[in-house]
């Protein structure tokens, strides 16, 4: 088993490294160097994953439709804060695809393209955040199949998904660079069929062949090429 799937074949190795503009030298976050990242994907008990994100910062998304910008508030919702920027910063979501996009409600991503690591962190749930901050046209949150069970995959909201804050659904930023243009263009034409949501209990082969899986059956969908941390701002 690679690391890399066919399409992309250096895109998971590239996305290991990491813009922190705006970091002074003295900044704990520089300590990381890309060996650290590339173990820390590996092994979800490394030390990075205990630490905090900053209280605001930025995330830009480069897909196959353009780049988009995710600005992360950690008092909306701190630990799905604290995994999400930890996820960017080890290229977790680097050569994946929005797997789930349904027009006019939501697009999802979050399985990453290797099986090897799909498998280490399906099952690592974490606590629920308090919802704070509801689920309108842009915002950014966890899917789940029901209390605590949030992992690592997220979905955008395309439109009003206001109905979902009653169920736990807790927003941890929005879009605010490139919904219209990159968000809204991302690829509906499979809706369900390409693996659905968590609840649908349809994701077996995502999870069993990523990438190779999801590019052979469904070539159509974009990719999320690299995610990086910018104009972090404690």
């Amino acid at each position: 088993m690679t690391l890399f799937s066919s399409r992309q074949p250096a895109m998971w190795f590239f996305g290991l490294t990491v813009a922190l503009a705006s970091c002074g030298p003295a900044d704990a976050r520089d300590a990381w160097q890309e060996d650290d990242l590339r173990a820390a994907l590996m092994d979800p008990d490394h030390a990075i994953w205990s630490e905090s994100a900053p209280e605001v910062f930025q995330a830009r998304i480069e897909t196959t439709k353009g780049a988009f910008v995710v600005e992360v508030h950690r008092d909306w919702a701190p630990l799905g804060a604290d995994r999400f920027y930890n996820l960017v910063r080890t290229g977790f979501f680097d050569d994946s695809r929005f797997y789930r996009v349904r027009d006019g409600f939501i697009a999802q991503f979050g399985l990453p393209g290797n099986p090897e690591v799909i498998a280490l962190w399906v099952d690592r749930a974490m606590p629920d955040d308090p919802v704070v901050q509801s689920n309108t046209r842009g915002t950014i949150a966890y899917a789940m199949t029901g209390p605590d069970t949030r992992t690592t995959q997220l979905y955008i909201s395309l439109a009003d998904n206001s109905r979902l804050d009653e169920q736990g659904f807790a927003p941890i930023g929005r879009i605010v660079e490139g919904m219209e243009e990159v968000v809204d263009s991302l690829y509906a034409g499979y809706d369900e069929s390409a693996g659905g949501g968590m609840r649908g209990g349809q994701q077996g082969k995502i999870i069993a062949g990523g990438n190779r899986h999801l590019d052979a059956e469904f070539p159509d969908l974009d990719q999320l090429i690299r995610a990086t941390v910018v104009r972090p701002d404690r």
